[in-house]
């Protein structure tokens, strides 16, 4: 029993010693505390950064730069378009079995662009210059016996009216083979590819819908120009060979130098307008037919005029008034500068400039009020 007692003992609890506790770690935790506050502080810093804006911005000009000054006096939109522009088809209905054009290939004149089934018409051609020669024997023949006075002058002109005869008939069989073949009637880009092979093909409509009309559409890139509509009140501001000033909707700042060509002599009754043709003075592969367009017609003002304008030009929308008074946005040094300026005169399109801005400043092209005084902006 003694033995079971002792072991009993050995399972009890001993309350009789109070536990030592351990000291509370204090400075890990300052350290950790510590650690925390600095990185909350960068992250402050870092997301209360200040926000960069992105602006557009123009070089501010001076009004006597260019030695001489034009003014815009009326602006127009319009449409760039082709003056030589075709859907090629073919003379007679046939049907396609090779196309060799795609969109966006160049071609010269008079190079295939397709060819149909002409199986038929070498059959026609091959009988017609059987018959041909069937008429040369027969009139050899007739030819002899005339020698002979064995045949009469009339039988030998009837032999040769039908060899004539059949001498037209081989150039007929000739020309339609030809006509078989689809060739470029000029020098240009393939912009539409209308038939496939397998396709039927005629130069007149088909009520059905199922057989084209055309193979492809050329453009002659070279004959690209501006078609505008002005309004019938202000048409007399514009006259044949007046510069004009030209920016493509999808390159608003790409300064196209061109001319008026002429004024289309009829008026649109129903809009009021007439038709003005510009020519491009500079050919670029970036003008594509049917692209959106703007134009400013300019008023050259005499080198030798007495009056000498000063200061500088910038956009209208450039500047923002207050009443009586005029604001710019400058870009310094990568922040925005609010500057106030006097304004001598306005155009359609410029505001001229005579204190607050220098030629050479940037300025913001388009007058932003959420843009702040000294706030940091990038230049696109």
């Amino acid at each position: 029993m003694s033995e079971k007692e002792e072991l009993l003992n050995n399972l009890k609890i001993d309350r009789s010693k109070e536990a030592e506790s351990e000291p509370f770690p204090t400075k890990i935790v300052s350290i950790i505390i510590g650690t925390i506050a600095i990185i909350g502080i960068g992250l402050w810093f870092l997301l209360a950064e200040e926000e960069v804006q992105e602006v557009t911005t123009f070089t501010v000009k001076s009004v006597n730069a260019s030695g001489s000054s034009a003014t815009s006096i009326l602006d127009a939109s319009g449409y760039v378009v082709a003056r030589r522009r075709a859907t090629v088809s073919s003379k007679i209905t046939g049907k396609v079995l090779e196309v060799l054009v795609e969109e966006g290939m160049y071609v010269e004149k008079g190079q295939l662009l397709a060819q149909l089934d002409d199986s038929t018409y070498k059959a026609d051609l091959e009988y017609a210059q059987s018959q041909l020669k069937q008429a040369q024997i027969a009139f050899r023949s007739t030819s002899a016996l005339i020698e002979g006075n064995f045949a009469s002058p009339d039988e030998l002109k009837t032999r040769e009216a039908i060899m004539e005869g059949a001498q037209a008939l081989v150039k007929l069989g000739k020309q339609r083979v030809d006509d078989m073949k689809i060739l470029a009637p000029f020098s240009g880009v393939v912009v539409y590819k209308a038939a496939q092979p397998g396709e039927m093909i005629s130069p007149i409509s088909a009520g059905g819908g199922f057989t084209a009309t055309g193979i492809c559409t050329i453009v002659d890139m070279e004959s690209l120009e501006i078609e505008v509509d002005v309004n019938e009140a202000f048409i007399n501001r514009v006259e044949a060979g007046q510069p004009v000033v030209a920016n493509l909707n999808a390159y608003p700042k790409w300064d196209i130098p061109s001319e008026v060509i002429a004024i289309i002599p009829t008026a649109d009754r129903n809009k009021a307008t007439v038709r003005v043709r510009i020519g491009l003075l500079e050919k670029d592969e970036r003008v594509l037919p049917d692209m959106g367009i703007r134009v400013s017609f300019l008023q050259k003002i005499a080198e030798t005029s007495s009056e000498k304008k000063e200061g500088v030009v910038v956009p209208n929308d450039a500047v923002m008034n207050e009443g009586n008074t005029n604001y710019v946005m400058l870009v310094k040094n990568g922040r925005i500068e609010i500057k106030q300026i006097e304004v001598a005169e306005e155009t359609s399109n410029y505001s001229r400039i005579i204190k607050g801005v220098r030629a050479g400043d940037q300025v913001v092209a388009s007058y932003d009020q959420q843009l702040e005084n000294n706030q940091k902006v990038t230049v696109n």
